[in-house]
């Protein structure tokens, strides 16, 4: 088969593999769409631990099932050409971590695009106990939404935000802006999107934002501050990753104020933890979803309350390369690219 092969900082090039055969508790997919992650844009940089070249890149996929292993196929519960999408943090379903419902934590996790060959490629393998049947009237294209989605169900799940709650969120990419409607979803109205790109800014905007700060024009804190009257808000959520953004998330809290750290750009950061001891703010990570996070972001997606639409660009797997160089240097309005193999 043909994929797109990381094989070293800056460097990705289609390569002919061999196909990928299913094991008797794993389903094989033909690919339909494969999105290009953040996290995978600094592994492309050669800047996550995680992504060893080579290695096949890819998680948040769609596709149909082009066959099964022997024990998926007399369980009687999927069939070739079923359209899926698949939850691709393979977790062992058995310690303490996985049995508490708090998969993403699992002490043996294996991640597709990184421990595990990923989606770029024209097939992908994974265990059937991770894969998801679309509901009628789903697209292909949404369902490749679905994880993304995920992460996004379950940081807004842990900002923890009320109707009444102010929420700033630090970063309008594919993460940033499914953030902010999960946050909807879970009744927070007033919320304030930072970007340096005023063109993401405007998609924020349509989606629900009811504040803009584009950097490059105001003081982001400044700014924070005048829109919540000198009080700070509730909740602060940086979907960027970077040493600035998350010292601008705590700075930014009102007193027992919460922070969400979503985004793995910078590896180390410094931040004035005496503001968070004297302020009692909060601050906790978000890495990915459990099994219920996925399940919901499945639901919400195909119901239209989560999703990207605006500047989605289908490309070819083989300019796969060409992508991530333009998502790193030349933005624009692109929210999500879905490679086409």
């Amino acid at each position: 088969m043909q994929a797109l092969i990381y094989e070293g900082p800056r460097l990705m090039n289609m390569r002919e593999t061999e196909e990928p055969v299913a094991g008797e508790d794993e389903v094989l997919i033909r690919v339909a769409f494969s999105g290009i992650c953040g996290s995978e844009l600094s592994g492309y940089l050669g800047k996550n631990s995680l992504r060893k070249p080579p290695v096949i890149f890819g998680h948040e996929f769609s596709g149909t099932i082009a066959s099964l292993g022997s024990r998926v196929e007399a369980s009687g519960h999927w069939a070739v050409g079923q359209r899926v999408t698949a939850n691709p943090l393979v977790t062992c379903g058995q310690c303490g971590k996985c049995l508490s419902g708090r998969q993403q934590l699992c002490v043996s996790r294996k991640l597709l695009s990184a421990a595990l060959p990923g989606s770029n490629a024209e097939y992908v393998k994974i265990p059937a106990a991770f894969l998801h049947a679309l509901p009628g009237g789903m697209s292909l294209q949404q369902a490749a939404m679905v994880e993304p989605a995920a992460c996004a169900v379950r940081a807004a799940e842990l900002a923890d935000a009320k109707p009444a709650s102010t929420v700033l969120i630090l970063g309008m990419g594919p993460i940033g802006l499914l953030t902010l409607q999960a946050v909807l979803q879970y009744g927070a109205r007033e919320i304030i999107a930072v970007d340096m790109n005023e063109e993401r800014l405007a998609i924020a905007r349509k989606l629900g934002a009811a504040h803009l700060i584009c950097p490059s024009q105001t003081d982001t804190l400044e700014e924070v501050k005048r829109l919540t009257g000198g009080a700070g808000v509730d909740t602060a959520i940086d979907a960027v990753g970077a040493g600035l953004t998350r010292r601008q998330c705590l700075l930014a809290c009102a007193s027992g104020g919460r922070v969400v750290f979503t985004g793995l750009h910078e590896d180390e950061s410094m931040l004035p933890v005496n503001v968070a001891i004297r302020s009692e703010i909060s601050l906790t990570g978000s890495f990915a979803y459990s099994q219920l996070n996925f399940r919901t972001a499945l639901s919400w997606v195909h119901e239209g309350r989560m999703g990207l639409a605006d500047g989605v660009v289908e490309a070819p797997l083989g300019e796969g390369a060409k992508w991530y160089e333009t998502l790193l240097n030349q933005p624009g309005h692109v929210s999500k690219v879905l490679l086409v193999p």
